[in-house]
């Protein structure tokens, strides 16, 4: 190659990794003064690393969540990816929402939830939204799935999404509209939106706290959207016909007897030392639960 073409070419591919390093960077560091998501523009010195953490039904042995990434890395290459949960139950956006609700503490300010539970996905039933909720923002659809998290919130403001993508299948909005919406916030890229008011949450009448099953895990634990924070261990829990008394930990239960117990997020759950308290008792998600 003649020596000038060489030289031109190199200056092309420094150039473009000069521009690839500036976005990453941009998008890792957020050092600029401010940034806006459409509906209300904070100016603060941020200093922490955005996170984008996903949550969603999507499973791990398909190639949704891969997907997702995929767009996540190329519109807002370097910003960490957090796997929060992909076995949300499916379509269940109640169970969902007292999941998210739980969970979202353990991350920082500037954290971004993209949160995919869309049985309406591609209908006119609900909006995409995005919700700035003490700090955090987060990505979806209103069917619900942001209510209890909103409800737990002292500053709380949310807008729906207006912005659409050249692309837009019916079928996988998590893809095409609320990934890149996520990555454009990741680096504090200006979102369009229309302010909404906080009745514009979809409605429901689902308490604080819910007397259900909302997770059952790997072990066959079965955790409850109910706070155990306040709940005597005389407290006892009835499901179908089989009673729960209190134990603090596994250790402290009989092998192979159930219990209920405060589990690391706060939550009340039910358990088996050393067995799989589902199978057994035949746990299922929205299954009633009775205080007495």
């Amino acid at each position: 190659m003649p020596l000038i073409l060489l030289s031109a070419a190199l200056r092309r591919r420094a150039s473009f990794s000069e521009r690839s390093l500036g976005k990453s960077l941009g998008c890792i560091l957020g050092k600029r003064p401010g940034f806006s998501i459409g509906f209300g523009t904070r100016t603060k010195n941020r200093e922490a690393i955005t996170l984008i953490v996903l949550f969603t039904d999507f499973g791990t042995t398909g190639p949704y969540v891969g997907q997702v990434k995929a767009v996540l890395l190329r519109k807002a290459p370097g910003v960490p990816i957090v796997d929060l949960m992909h076995d949300v139950p499916a379509f269940n956006s109640k169970a969902a929402a007292y999941l998210l609700a739980t969970l979202v503490e353990e991350f920082p300010e500037d954290s971004i939830f993209l949160c995919v539970i869309d049985p309406g996905v591609g209908t006119q039933s609900r909006l995409p939204v995005i919700l700035a909720v003490d700090g955090r923002r987060f990505v979806g659809p209103n069917n619900g799935l942001f209510n209890v998290v909103a409800s737990r919130g002292l500053q709380v403001s949310i807008a729906e999404i207006t912005w659409r993508p050249r692309r837009l299948s019916a079928s996988f909005h998590g893809r095409d509209l609320f990934a890149p919406v996520a990555a454009m916030i990741a680096c504090d890229e200006p979102v369009p939106s229309t302010s909404l008011s906080h009745e514009s949450l979809t409605a429901n009448p689902w308490p604080e706290n819910l007397a259900q099953i909302i997770y059952i895990d790997h072990f066959g634990n079965a955790m409850t959207g109910l706070r155990a924070f306040g709940l005597g261990r005389s407290q006892r829990f009835i499901i179908g016909d089989v009673v729960f008394h209190y134990a603090e930990t596994f250790a402290r239960s009989p092998r192979g007897q159930g219990f209920w117990y405060e589990n690391a997020n706060g939550l009340v759950e039910i358990a088996i030392n050393q067995g799989n308290a589902a199978r057994q008792f035949g746990l299922h998600v929205g299954a009633p639960i009775r205080l007495v």
